[in-house]
């Protein structure tokens, strides 16, 4: 499936620019010192509750998790260093610019965004209604998932109508288990017995962006 600029009708007007963004104060490449047979991704990882869950149980996988917020990320990082997981990169700064700088094209096998804020008085900076998601794309391996979890029925629903008809992704959608408990969130939202949804999208073979051979590491 190959994406076609006419159709990225939301793109055409607000096109990406990632040669415009600055890289986050005092950025550096986390120190990944052996090869891992997956990289992920997690944006917005809050104080860290799925990311050193994750990292304990996928010991081949490096997770790279991103959290903007300063204590949020104070508190991850306080979680982090007394379990010392090798695979886990803990990064403070805004997801947008660090990505740009800081991942290569077609080298991520999954992206994790649970439970967003969901800007519903800002749509236009909801994830999947960004000009930035192509460039993410851009970043997935064929065959990589997007994985976006949310509380709010409207959101997920407008997520995946985007996924399907501007992105042009598979996917698959569902109800988060009411014994889950990945996140803060997820924990309170699921306890409140309120519905979870969880979108996952999929990069498929032959899949383009304009940003596939874009890469500010090199």
């Amino acid at each position: 499936m190959t994406i076609k600029k006419e159709k990225l009708s939301h793109v055409k007007d607000r096109a990406f620019q990632p040669d415009k963004l600055s890289a986050p104060r005092d950025f550096k490449m986390p120190a990944i010192t052996k090869h891992y047979e997956h990289l992920v991704l997690e944006i917005g990882a809050g104080k860290g509750m799925h990311a050193l869950s994750f990292a304990k149980d996928n010991p081949s996988t490096h997770l790279i998790a991103i959290e903007r917020t300063r204590n949020k990320f104070a508190a991850f990082a306080k979680l982090a260093s007394a379990q010392h997981l090798d695979n886990l990169s803990l990064i403070h700064a805004d997801a947008i610019a660090w990505t740009v700088h800081g991942i290569a094209p077609d080298s991520i096998d999954k992206i994790y965004i649970l439970y967003p804020n969901p800007e519903q008085h800002n749509p236009n900076q909801q994830w999947l209604n960004m000009p930035f998601f192509e460039f993410l794309l851009s970043r997935l391996r064929v065959g990589g998932e997007v994985v976006l979890a949310t509380n709010i029925e409207s959101y997920m629903d407008n997520a995946e109508q985007q996924a399907i008809k501007v992105w042009q992704l598979p996917t698959k959608r569902y109800q988060v288990a009411a014994d889950s408990r990945r996140t803060h969130f997820e924990v309170k939202y699921l306890a409140r017995a309120e519905s979870c949804w969880q979108l996952v999208m999929i990069k498929p073979e032959g899949y383009h962006t304009r940003f596939d051979a874009w890469n500010k590491m090199q």
